[in-house]
């Protein structure tokens, strides 16, 4: 479904937040023939809507559920999750369910470079971006970091990162699919650990052109085993041993030419120096002569610098390095996290919004590893529980985050690491993640 199809039909904006707002300016150009915009929160009253009043008149509260159910199109915020009450009924109904990335997806895709993952897929998207721009290919920027796809300006080409929320409605996909990693994540909002899957990869189920992946990612190559593109072809693998992209003795490789050393990648982490894999696959795949170019893409990767609340140090008259990775939200986020700095004395501070994630996998990665966890609210006494017997991980509970980062700093050795990589969203406790980031950078000046 395409913007031109909704002109004359009867429309309702689900959501009020930025992609509703998106969605408004947008839709509204059509000429449907209603618009409305439904808020089903409780404090729906408070919703500033003033300057969207006019032509999307909003409702909610006992009126929410029957503006949804009247209309032709009902077009989801990627906020509203899959397993919310409403979205059975509203399908059972006859009414089309899509969102505003699926919209615009379907009169861009052939200019579009979609980025999705479990994790890494803002950094990737980020590198693909600023490498095209540094060969001579400009493009507009945006997608789940915070610009919606209905706002983004008129350009011949674009680079998106991809949630699994915006992924779960396209019926088109991009002309080249990239998927970074993949591993259980928000299995609330989709209603299990193969509804996720299922949602992150039907990025690639609508004939992209070309189709890359992280290769090292086992989980990945499996789910996408018989998945081909527009012509046929399995996905690109990248970042893996047997790549034609690859990091071999702390060099890059394109095939078996060196182009440069991954420390021009100030990025820490293994998992970075795959992400940077990925992105070079995708210029090959765009017909960028890579070997030709490494002297400008190397300058392009010195220059590139990492994304806010993602592995992000702090420094600190102590000696002690903070990292904030407040982004992380997973047990494996965490663990490549931690694998970044397995080589330095290191605490690490877990816990957040507890969402009943599995630690397993954190405690088998830890088993043989030396470092101190420390448990702040809510699953942080949880998380420290699943660890619990193993003998080189010494764990504390924390009553908060500053007290947290006080205990931290009487338990790390000088020149060591206080990561904080909490395995677990940041709602509850905090607006969002960049409150708990500010709420850690300020706990550490207190505390110096």
């Amino acid at each position: 479904m395409r913007l031109a199809d909704l002109n004359g039909r009867s429309v309702a904006i689900w959501g009020t937040g930025r992609e509703g707002r998106a969605a408004v300016t947008a839709i509204a150009k059509q000429k449907p023939s209603r618009l409305i915009a439904v808020d089903d929160s409780a404090n729906f009253l408070s919703v500033p809507w003033d300057e969207f009043a006019e032509t999307a008149p909003l409702a909610g509260g006992d009126h929410a559920f029957p503006a949804l159910v009247t209309a032709d199109v009902v077009v989801r915020s990627p906020g509203v999750p899959q397993t919310h009450p409403w979205m059975k009924e509203l399908r059972e109904r006859g009414v089309t369910v899509t969102g505003g990335s699926a919209l615009w997806m379907a009169d861009n895709a052939a200019r579009t470079i979609g980025v999705t993952g479990s994790k890494g897929k803002s950094t990737t998207s980020s590198l693909i971006s600023h490498l095209l721009a540094a060969v001579g290919r400009p493009n507009s920027f945006g997608g789940n970091i915070g610009v919606p796809l209905l706002d983004l300006p008129p350009a011949a080409q674009y680079v998106l990162e991809l949630s699994s929320y915006q992924c779960a409605d396209l019926t088109d996909s991009p002309r080249v699919a990239v998927v970074t990693s993949l591993f259980p994540e928000h299995l609330d909002a989709h209603g299990g650990e193969e509804e996720y899957y299922r949602d992150k990869l039907n990025l690639l189920r609508h004939g992209p052109e070309m189709i890359v992946v992280n290769g090292s990612d086992l989980r990945l190559r499996d789910k996408i085993r018989g998945i081909s593109d527009l012509h046929g072809f399995p996905p690109i693998p990248a970042g893996a041993d047997d790549s034609r992209f690859r990091i071999h003795d702390e060099w890059v490789y394109c095939s078996d030419e060196p182009l440069f050393h991954r420390e021009a990648l100030h990025l820490k982490g293994a998992h970075n120096g795959r992400n940077l894999c990925v992105a070079l696959a995708v210029l090959d795949g765009l017909g960028v002569d890579v070997p030709g170019s490494k002297d400008e893409l190397e300058a392009a990767v010195e220059a590139f610098e990492g994304l806010p609340h993602r592995l992000a140090e702090i420094e600190d008259p102590s000696g002690l390095t903070f990292v904030d990775d407040t982004l992380s939200t997973s047990p494996y986020s965490a663990i490549h996290a931690i694998e970044a700095y397995a080589s330095r004395p290191l605490t690490v501070l877990v816990g957040g919004t507890d969402r009943g994630l599995d630690y397993a996998p954190l405690r088998e990665f830890l088993a043989d590893r030396e470092l101190t966890v420390i448990g702040i609210p809510d699953s942080g006494p949880r998380i420290l529980e699943a660890l619990a017997g193993l003998a080189g991980v010494r764990t504390e509970n924390a009553e908060d985050l500053p007290s947290a980062v006080r205990l931290a700093r009487k338990l790390t050795p000088s020149g060591g690491v206080v990561l904080l990589s909490p395995a677990a969203p940041s709602y509850g406790r905090y607006r969002n993640f960049e409150h708990r980031s500010e709420a850690f950078a300020t706990a550490i000046r207190e505390s110096a």
